[in-house]
């Protein structure tokens, strides 16, 4: 394979190009900034369009300098769905305590921002399509660094040599598993199951949360906004992780509906959309910790390198952040020197967020009864409190970025 020139026929030093595996959220946010830095950049991904829709996420702390810094702010603060209340029910459908949903979740309101997920990768998308190559319905397939570059075959048969490569790729990250191996080094079992799909809006709910739970198991709307549709989503506590279970999309509907088989509220109807739903996801709640996140010109970046969990919802924040910060860091350095110094920039503020939650001690999914009544007890209080965005979320400091070319 040719390797990538580095000079221009005037003799005048090209771009170096650069290869990102994955267009949701952190492959786009730093391909932003490394076409801002001067780098041709390439995004690949092994869906066949962008990615619409999807459940809400969070922009929250450090993140906001982020997305202020690349101009997309306002749209997304136009996209704010504005979640009002977070209500608590018991077994059988009785309210414990309905409170503001910043109360629950640790953000500040009136700065912290809540998107569809597919409002975010759009905003992402639109900044820099005309600047970025993309490459949909591909993946890569292998890559060797044998040579001067990255030498790069994809699953569609192109080969191509890239002075660096990113690993943008989520949480079970082929990227990753190509530098270091398999995913259980990795991977951080956080004790729970869970499982995603919309269903109509039969209850009419606007800008909130239902939650039903009972020692274990917990059952939630979610509505966004005043949509025809909701999101719904089951989880429960295991052990072990059900692996073979979750394989097999039968046998995740066979999963959910045994362990939610005598359930009250609304689970029943739950249940039974669940086995029609077209947009199923179930996968374990789980972590990913390495630690280092580079080998050679390759790099991860986001949850391919430290997903925190949706139980924290840092995911969309870490990612933005951990781009920016992986894209800063390279200016003006090699892969070894930019790579050395995003970890030693970002890893203490990924650290700190991912140790908002443990394993076992999610505070919405209590796994007893006396933990669950101790749960309902601080809830009935913080119903009174008012809500601070927690001090994880804006523990870091961007460095200054390149001016806006």
């Amino acid at each position: 394979m040719t390797p990538t020139p580095r000079l221009t026929s005037s003799g005048t030093r090209a771009r170096r190009t650069v290869l990102i595996s994955g267009a949701s959220i952190a492959g786009p946010a730093l391909a932003f900034w490394l076409n801002r830095y001067g780098y041709a950049v390439t995004v690949v991904e092994k869906a066949a369009t962008l990615r619409s829709g999807g459940y809400p996420v969070d922009v929250r702390g450090t993140a906001l300098e982020v997305v202020r810094r690349m101009g997309i702010l306002p749209r997304l603060e136009d996209a704010h769905v504005d979640t009002r209340r977070f209500t608590f029910l018991d077994g059988d459908g009785t309210t414990v305590a309905s409170i503001a949903a910043q109360t629950v979740d640790g953000s500040a309101a009136g700065r912290d921002l809540e998107v569809r997920r597919g409002d975010l990768t759009d905003a992402l998308y639109t900044a820099i399509r005309d600047d970025v190559e993309f490459m949909f319905d591909d993946s890569v397939d292998v890559l060797d660094q044998s040579g001067h570059g990255v030498d790069v075959t994809f699953r569609g048969g192109g080969r191509r040599t890239f002075d660096m490569v990113f690993g943008a790729d989520g949480l079970h990250s082929r990227t990753r598993e190509f530098l270091f191996g398999p995913e259980k080094q990795f991977h951080r079992y956080l004790g729970y199951c869970f499982a995603g799909f919309t269903l109509p809006n039969t209850l009419g709910l606007s800008h909130e949360i239902m939650m039903w739970n009972t020692p274990g198991r917990a059952a939630a709307l979610y509505a966004v906004g005043d949509s025809d549709e909701v999101h719904a989503f089951l989880t429960f506590a295991r052990p072990e992780p059900p692996s073979d279970a979750l394989r097999d999309p039968a046998a995740q509907r066979d999963l959910f509906a045994s362990v939610f088989a005598d359930a009250g509220w609304e689970v029943p109807r739950l249940i039974a959309e669940l086995s029609e739903a077209d947009d199923l996801f179930a996968d374990v709640v789980s972590q990913i910790r390495m630690p280092r996140w580079s080998r050679g010109r390759v790099a991860l970046v986001g949850d391919a390198a430290y997903a925190p969990s949706f139980l924290t919802g840092q995911g969309s924040s870490l990612a933005l952040v951990g781009a920016y910060m992986l894209a800063a860091s390279l200016a003006e350095r090699d892969a070894a020197a930019g790579f050395a110094a995003y970890e030693h920039g970002t890893r203490g503020f990924v650290t700190l967020n991912q140790d908002q939650i443990g394993r076992g001690d999610a505070t919405l999914f209590p796994t007893t009864a006396r933990a669950l009544e101790q749960r309902n007890d601080m809830l009935r209080t913080l119903g009174t409190m008012p809500a601070d965005g927690r001090p994880a979320h804006s523990a870091l400091t961007l460095p200054d970025s390149v001016p806006t070319r």
